[in-house]
């Protein structure tokens, strides 16, 4: 587990000596400097990948050039010093990508009937022969090409699913999948950036996403209790899997829990706002069952006179208490970014009731601020009372 630790008052109160402070400090240095340099190479070749292929729109050249640059880059990666290897490595994946993507764009635009079971069949048949020589010609390149083909192999499922209308279970069940697959790209490439992506596909599930308008980012989730319920047991799930497996791994599972955690709180701030009937958005009656708003609008009622309905001021109470028990548990547990995001969130949540639900109003602010006193007294007890057990 990573931790947070003062090593200069490790060092005067004699825990440690200087040298292996002077060896954590370095080594954190060197964790962070090559995630910043791996990121920035990752982000550039896919952005000059797809910028080049959609600037030349032309599937030739498009072949031609990436040819030429798996051509320069792949001698020099072999044989050539680090610093030749790092600009041959750019070089070959840059020209990976465009034939990988040139090729999948022009398959969708001649053959469009047969493009997703093309796509999707070859993108998993180039994962999988990537991974049987993960070391050649090195580990950047085989994540690259692996992470290539993941996303070949989903965009032509999705382009299957979205080309023959597919409805009911077929989309939930492929963000399921897709879900599952981006947890193992990102395992197998142990970039957990791309593991903390499969959180979109899994929100998806129940339809939780986001959207944009103009100067206007949205987030919505027509089921936010039970998308609550999803993250919590996702989350849940990896608590409990976690403790089981290797460092390298279990680091997957925390970020994938931190995002869980962050979804299901974006959950409650719209069901803090609005309130929500469970099931209303799934099984409930939809107007393109009847045609007339005068029809729909009296199935609907009827149907939410039955349904489980939890109020704003519900919700606002419930979301409070779970995250004051989140701050708790991850402080006293160490769980440093779970901490971090449950004091955020508790801060938006406040922020949004005092101006939303109160008015800014003195008195509101006078019970929140007598109220903190007590809380913060009980957690500062209930810590003394952790660090004597």
């Amino acid at each position: 587990m990573f931790v947070v630790a003062d090593t200069d008052r490790l060092v005067a109160d004699q825990i440690i000596d200087p040298d292996v402070a002077s060896i954590i400090h370095q080594r954190a240095r060197a964790a962070m400097m090559a995630l910043v340099t791996n990121s920035l190479l990752l982000g550039g070749i896919t952005a000059a990948s797809l910028g080049t292929v959609f600037w030349l729109a032309d599937v030739l050249a498009v072949a031609l050039i990436g040819a030429l640059l798996i051509a320069v880059g792949l001698p020099v990666l072999l044989r050539q010093t680090d610093t030749m290897r790092f600009f041959g490595n750019a070089s070959a994946l840059i020209g990976a990508g465009m034939l990988m993507g040139g090729g999948g764009l022009k398959l969708i635009e001649v053959a469009p009937d047969s493009a997703g079971p093309i796509l999707t069949l070859a993108g998993a048949a180039i994962a999988g022969i990537g991974q049987i020589r993960r070391d050649w010609p090195n580990r950047l390149v085989a994540n690259a090409i692996l992470l290539m083909a993941g996303a070949m192999h989903l965009g032509g499922l999705a382009f299957l699913i979205a080309q023959n209308d597919f409805g009911g279970a077929i989309p939930t069940l492929f963000s399921a999948y897709a879900a599952a697959v981006l947890v193992v790209l990102g395992w197998r490439s142990d970039i957990r950036f791309v593991t903390a992506l499969a959180i979109v596909p899994f929100a998806q599930m129940l339809s939780t996403g986001t959207g944009y308008w103009h100067a206007v980012y949205a987030f919505y989730s027509p089921e936010p209790t039970l998308s609550i319920l999803q993250m919590a047991a996702l989350m849940l799930a990896i608590l409990f899997i976690v403790p089981r497996l290797g460092e390298g791994s279990a680091r997957h599972g925390r970020i994938l829990a931190l995002m869980a955690f962050i979804v299901a709180n974006l959950c409650a701030l719209v069901g803090s706002l609005w309130g929500d009937t469970v099931g209303a958005a799934l099984w409930g009656p939809s107007y393109g069952d009847f045609g007339d708003y005068a029809a729909y609008d009296a199935a609907r009622d009827a149907w939410q006179a039955h349904a489980l309905h939890l109020s704003e001021g519900v919700y606002s109470v419930l979301w409070a208490a779970a995250l004051a028990a989140m701050a708790v548990w991850s402080a006293a547990t160490h769980r440093r970014a779970l901490f971090n995001a449950a004091l955020t969130f508790g801060t938006i949540h406040a922020y949004t009731q005092l101006f939303e639900s109160f008015s800014a109003e003195p008195f509101a602010w006078m019970i929140g601020g007598f109220g903190a006193i007590p809380l913060a007294w009980g957690i500062w007890k209930l810590n003394q009372r952790f660090e004597r057990a």
